[in-house]
């Protein structure tokens, strides 16, 4: 009994362990903000375009498939994937830099795999199972695409190794921007999809008419911003969810327009 008793609790130590560690490794976007880009996608996406997302997809809509992405990281099958969700980029770079390291950086990322999964999808030889793989990626990814920290610095993992407090609970800036802001909103994927689901003609054509180094760009400046103004072990709470929300939600918003935009091209 005393030794069943001890390795019970040795197990439910370990899985704390885990669980503590995880989300510094697993998570981008989060559950919800990854659904809501899906959502948003969506509700964009042409005639053609959705009917060719449901031979693929079936009855898995865009939401739901969002996060397969993460929740394959448990199967090591899947471990070559685990570079595809982010690019690390070297701090102080001005546009023209971003655009040089992207083109002369020959290691897997988020940047060299959008237009893999693109060109699976539009290769008419490709098998259904290589489409749908395809498919769940691309969503996933397009959301990864618009979460700044995924375009953040190697040497501290992309703000995992930047530690902070979120309303006096130990976390670091990826997290942060992952889930806690996202979670800290009190929506559902769908409420927060509708909620924030309102860009204006001209908001529309300018996000749908950016290239993939653009969108990167985009959210390099605003991880450089985050890193200027969230330093190692503050408290972050009320104040920083005022100063960040709106950046938070447009950059969810353009996820979905940018994915729905992907989507339709590949199905024009």
């Amino acid at each position: 009994m005393i030794l069943t008793s001890i390795r019970k609790k040795l197990a439910a130590a370990l899985i704390v362990g885990f669980l503590a560690y995880a989300p510094a490794q697993v998570s981008a976007w989060g559950t919800i903000g990854h659904r809501v880009v899906g959502e948003i996608a969506d509700s964009y996406l042409k005639a053609k375009t959705r009917k060719a997302v449901q031979d693929i997809l079936g009855y898995e809509t865009l939401a739901m498939c969002a996060n397969w992405g993460d929740f394959i990281k448990s199967d090591s099958t899947y471990n070559y994937m685990y570079n595809w969700h982010f690019v690390n980029l070297p701090a102080g770079l001005n546009k023209d830099g971003v655009y040089n390291f992207l083109e002369t950086d020959k290691s897997i990322s988020l940047y060299t795999k959008i237009p893999d999964l693109i060109a699976v999808l539009k290769k008419t030889s490709s098998t259904r199972e290589e489409k749908k793989l395809a498919m769940r990626m691309l969503v996933h990814l397009a959301g990864d695409l618009c979460q700044p920290m995924h375009v953040a610095r190697k040497e501290d993992l992309g703000g995992n190794r930047v530690s902070v407090l979120w309303f006096n609970e130990k976390s670091n800036i990826h997290r942060v921007w992952d889930e806690q802001l996202i979670e800290y909103q009190q929506l559902s994927y769908t409420e927060y999809a509708k909620a924030i689901n309102h860009a204006s003609a001209v908001e529309l054509y300018n996000w749908q008419n950016t290239s993939l180094k653009d969108c990167i760009f985009e959210s390099y400046n605003i991880c450089n911003k985050i890193y200027d103004t969230t330093k190692p072990d503050a408290k972050l709470s009320y104040r920083y969810n005022f100063d960040w929300v709106d950046t938070l939600n447009n950059q969810l918003l353009k996820g979905g327009v940018r994915l729905a935009k992907m989507l339709n091209d590949i199905y024009s």
